[in-house]
């Protein structure tokens, strides 16, 4: 078992290249291999997805690339530049997964540049994400009761300087990895006690909404060693005016249109698009006052999409008020309640208040990154209290999907994006 646990800690040594060129018609993309000097050694990645794959970071160091008359994005300096000085704390000298945890939280952060927002992630999805009005602190602590149990041992990633109220959170739960433009003083200090954390300054994500419009040259290898290129996902939802009105033709030939959000069902559904470009498809997110909810991740139907991310929302929301009332995990009252009455008592008044509650689902809106190919999962959705739902359209049923809505007491809104937000 032992051997097991070294094998996490140990540097793989990689033997790819020092450099590295992508030629695109007339269009030289170099790169070089990023090492870092850390504690007299120079290292390069941990290792890969898992411990037994060798693995390299490049950063892009030159070229650009232009098709269609648009420019995509050159060098940005942003987590494949990491150097020594922004790696103020090395922790466990970070793998691919923590660089890609990272980066995707820089895919969502750059739709949420406007306010002070935070996403933490795991396993390359977000578990949590909020945006605030108030500070970096507050909307870390919103993203990190959509699911605290999914963050332990996440990456935190923030668009403005880390302040102490997020710090007070780190440092108070496990997290591998933060990341942040800058942090204020005193919150290094604070952070240091967590001797594994890898604590990262990276500057530009303070600048990310910069890049939102630019697309990016997205590479994906094939098992036969085959490769897709493909221009990255460019959200072409920025505000409530770039939503398009739901409207829909019956087979009888009938127009039918649901209901606009009201302006806060628009602006949390403006974010909730945000964050849907950083989820792994077939995919939904519940949110409310500016924070997720509940997010359905990877699933191969709609409808079962949808209830999977209703049954963690119960969960999660359950969780919270064992944590908060009693000090201890959902799963630890339960196994508690097995032998002792009081415990029992607690857990039965919890699982009451939960479903009273509909786990925190009541009054939240909902993206889909697909369109519905039936009503089914609108149906669930709105069973559990949702007042607004955000989806591209194009379905052949959508005016059974808006039917949906409009059945519903109160009448749900609905809106189309115009575009689908898948992730594989």
């Amino acid at each position: 078992m032992s051997s097991l646990k070294d094998m996490y800690r140990t540097v793989l040594k990689d033997t790819f290249p020092d450099t590295m060129t992508i030629t695109l018609g007339d269009a030289v993309l170099t790169y070089k291999k990023r090492t870092w000097h850390i504690d007299g050694e120079t290292k390069g990645l941990r290792y890969g997805e898992n411990p037994d794959q060798p693995a390299a970071l490049y950063e892009m160091e030159s070229g650009k690339l232009a098709i269609d008359g648009v420019e995509w994005r050159g060098p940005q300096g942003i987590m494949s530049a990491l150097t020594e000085a922004q790696m103020l704390q090395a922790g466990k000298h970070p793998g691919k997964t923590n660089l890609t945890d990272v980066d995707n939280g820089c895919n969502i952060l750059q739709y949420l540049a406007e306010r002070p927002a935070a996403v933490i992630l795991k396993h390359n999805n977000p578990c949590g994400a909020a945006w605030s009005k108030e500070s970096v602190g507050d909307a870390l602590d919103k993203a990190f009761w959509c699911d605290r149990i999914a963050a332990f041992g996440g990456a935190v990633v923030v668009n403005r300087p880390l302040d102490m109220q997020a710090a007070d959170l780190i440092a108070a739960n496990y997290f591998e990895v933060v990341a942040a433009p800058d942090f204020e003083e005193g919150v290094l200090e604070k952070l240091a006690a967590r001797k594994n954390l890898r604590i990262f300054k990276l500057p530009a994500l303070a600048r990310l909404g910069e890049l939102a419009g630019v697309p990016f040259l997205d590479v994906k290898s094939m098992a036969d060693g085959g490769i897709i290129l493909q221009q990255s996902f460019v959200n072409r939802i920025r505000s409530a005016a770039d939503f398009i009105p739901a409207v829909a033709t019956t087979k009888d030939g009938l127009t039918v249109s649901a209901r606009k959000p009201t302006p806060q069902e628009a602006d949390d559904l403006v974010f909730a698009w945000a964050v849907e470009a950083g989820v792994t498809s077939n995919s939904v997110i519940f949110a409310h006052n500016g924070a997720t909810v509940a997010i359905g991740t990877g699933e191969q139907d709609r409808v079962g999409c949808v209830e999977l991310a209703i049954f963690k929302a119960y969960t999660k929301y359950a969780d919270t008020l064992a944590f908060t009332r009693h000090g201890m995990t959902l799963y630890e009252l339960k196994l508690k309640a097995k032998e002792d009455a009081e415990a029992a008592e607690q857990l039965a008044a919890i699982e009451a208040d939960t479903q009273k509650a509909k786990g925190g689902l009541a009054g939240t809106v909902l993206v889909s990154d697909g369109f519905f190919p039936f009503r089914d999962g609108v149906d669930v959705c709105i069973a559990q209290g949702v007042t607004a739902i955000a989806q591209p359209g194009g379905s052949l049923r959508d005016y059974e999907v808006i039917g949906a809505v409009n059945e519903a007491s109160p009448q749900v809104a609905m809106v189309f994006t115009g575009q689908r937000s898948f992730k594989h």
